[in-house]
């Protein structure tokens, strides 16, 4: 083996313990946790479960809201694990651990090896990378698919790779839209790569294979959209249609230009997500600024080809009035790609080394306070343990020394470790201390195990404004009536009272929102509070007003799911 090969194995092992201590501690230990989680589970489940890969669905409705990559990769996940704990996240955690490979093999291309180990082990501790890719959302693969067409485009483009490199990015960049529609956001690469080459007159850019590379990003689209177009055309119901143009339209376009939710400052993104979301990497903006300029007057293409594509999807996301922190996060990766030349010596001065004391304080200190007020028996503390989940404070304990030795040992040593050293404490005790505490609560897994227990088999069980987590843990053919059905305000508590009416050995679990909208007369038991709402099954007849007003064709009996 040659110097330089295990060069890189050394590389590939300090990345992967960075990923380890980071995204991948406890990993199996808890289940979906909303908001997004248990509904991305169950969708992906009952593709399993139905083999209807094609269409996704929510609680045996149609489900609309995405396209399908991230459910078939879980799906995946769950027929290679046997397991929902570990089949979930599984696409999270290859997808986080591919994105770190990507940025160390490109950067290190570019501008060297050690480069590329600290721009890899740098993006694994920005907040936001870590706090997305330990969860089931569909980001996490999004920013992989991203990464994955950065890697192809860039080399091609700058490199002269050969044509297999850029359609390898092509079909990233395809991916990425099928998991979440704003995949094609990487294509913008090639025209910044054109202005790039005439602006600093670099080396002349390989894009003669442009129409090689729009074809297969086409091509992998149609691998779902033809089949999904076909079946709606073949099958021709006003649901399907509906569908349709829902995810095609309204999803994408409509969502973009006239958002109805999340709605947000256009500085919203600049002032709020990434100043706090992206440190570390952020906090290096003071010095990387300048010496971006630098690299400007230079010529540096494969600094500012990065650097251009972060600022445009910032800019792009930015236009929108919707906004959520998590759109933004494809450029993450490109902004680390950006910094990587710099990095080595920026990592060596000491206003950086100083800097991640400073930042890992702030991880430090709360904890620490945390553990001593609470050792001490702060009453206001006590008072807000007492209503948390949390039956052991062992953990709080447990980081509070841990982040304090890791602190000290950086300091005394290697003080740019202090900040990676501090959150892998965090990441360590949450995953494998509190996690695992909270998890009955936040996943709703004890409070459907008490509904079930308290409804006998004989009986059947209908679900009124249902939390998708509840269908993860269902041990019996249940009955509901539709998915996100809120926005039609009281349509669904009618619908839900027609079917109670219709057999006296119906129980119907209902939040108490709706108990005085169609069953204040009710005989009813209260099953517990769950996902911020409290919980009671009715039985007997409800509202006469309500009954005559409810749509028999609202009901939805849902299949028992073969248990994980």
């Amino acid at each position: 083996m040659t110097e330089s090969s295990r060069g890189t194995l050394t590389d590939l092992a300090w990345i992967g313990a960075w990923f380890a201590l980071l995204i991948l501690a406890g990993y199996g230990l808890r289940d979906p946790w909303p908001a997004d989680e248990p509904r991305f589970a169950g969708v992906a489940l009952d593709m399993v479960r139905s083999g209807n890969w094609l269409i996704p669905h929510a609680g045996g409705d149609l489900y609309q809201d995405k396209p399908p990559l991230h459910f078939w990769l879980m799906g995946i996940g769950f027929l290679l694990t046997d397991s929902l704990r570990l089949g979930f996240l599984l696409p999270s955690m290859l997808a986080s651990l591919g994105t770190l490979l990507l940025v160390y093999d490109l950067v290190r291309r570019f501008h060297g090896r050690e480069a590329g180990r600290l721009a890899a082990v740098t993006l694994a501790t920005c907040i936001h990378f870590v706090m997305t890719t330990r969860g089931a959302q569909i980001d996490a693969t999004l920013i992989f698919f991203c990464t994955l067409a950065l890697w192809g485009l860039m080399r091609h483009a700058l490199q002269g790779a050969p044509l297999w490199v850029a359609l390898l990015g092509a079909f990233g960049a395809g991916l990425g839209v099928i998991d979440k529609a704003v995949g094609f956001l990487t294509l913008a690469v090639l025209p910044i790569a054109f202005w790039l080459s005439a602006r600093m007159r670099s080396q002349k850019l390989r894009m003669s294979s442009l129409l090689a590379v729009l074809a297969v990003f086409a091509a992998t689209i149609m691998l779902w959209l033809g089949p999904m177009l076909w079946h709606v055309v073949n099958q021709g119901t006003p649901e399907l249609a509906a569908y349709r143009d829902e995810i095609l339209f309204k999803q994408t376009v409509t969502r973009y230009t006239q958002a109805w939710h999340h709605i947000r400052p256009w500085f919203y993104y600049i002032v709020e997500v990434i100043p706090v979301l992206w440190l570390p990497l952020s906090a290096l903006l003071f010095w990387l600024v300048p010496r971006w300029r630098s690299d400007w007057r230079e010529g540096r293409v494969a600094v500012w080809l990065p650097l251009l594509w972060a600022i445009f999807v910032i800019v792009f996301f930015s236009l929108s009035a919707g906004k959520r922190g998590v759109y933004v996060l494809p450029a993450l990766p490109a902004l680390a790609i950006a910094a990587a030349p710099h990095l080595p010596g920026l990592f060596a001065t000491r206003g950086v080394q100083r800097l991640s004391a400073v930042l890992a304080l702030l991880l430090v200190v709360p904890g620490v306070v945390l553990a001593l007020v609470s050792w001490f028996s702060i009453p206001q503390i006590v008072d807000v343990f007492a209503d948390s989940e949390l039956s052991s404070l062992t953990p709080i304990y447990a980081f509070a020394a841990l982040a304090s030795v890791a602190w000290v040992l950086a300091l005394k040593f290697k003080p740019i470790l202090a900040w990676p050293s501090a959150l892998a404490c965090l990441t360590l005790t949450w995953g494998f201390g509190v996690a695992p505490q909270i998890n009955g609560e936040r996943s709703a897994s004890e409070f459907i195990r008490q509904v079930t227990a308290a409804v006998p088999e004989d009986r059947e069980l209908g679900l009124l404004a249902y939390k998708e987590q509840f269908l993860l843990y269902l041990d019996r053919d249940t009955v509901n009536f539709g998915h996100a059905r809120w926005r039609e305000g009281d349509a669904e508590a009618f619908d839900a009272a027609l079917w109670l009416s219709g057999n006296e050995q119906r129980v119907l679990l209902v939040p108490e929102h709706f108990v005085q909208t169609c069953f204040g007369q009710n005989p009813r038991q209260f099953a517990g509070e769950s996902s911020d709402d409290r919980w009671y099954l009715i039985t007997g007849t409800p509202s006469r007003e309500c009954v005559e007003r409810g749509n028999p064709q609202k009901v939805i009996r849902y299949p028992t799911p073969e248990p994980l």
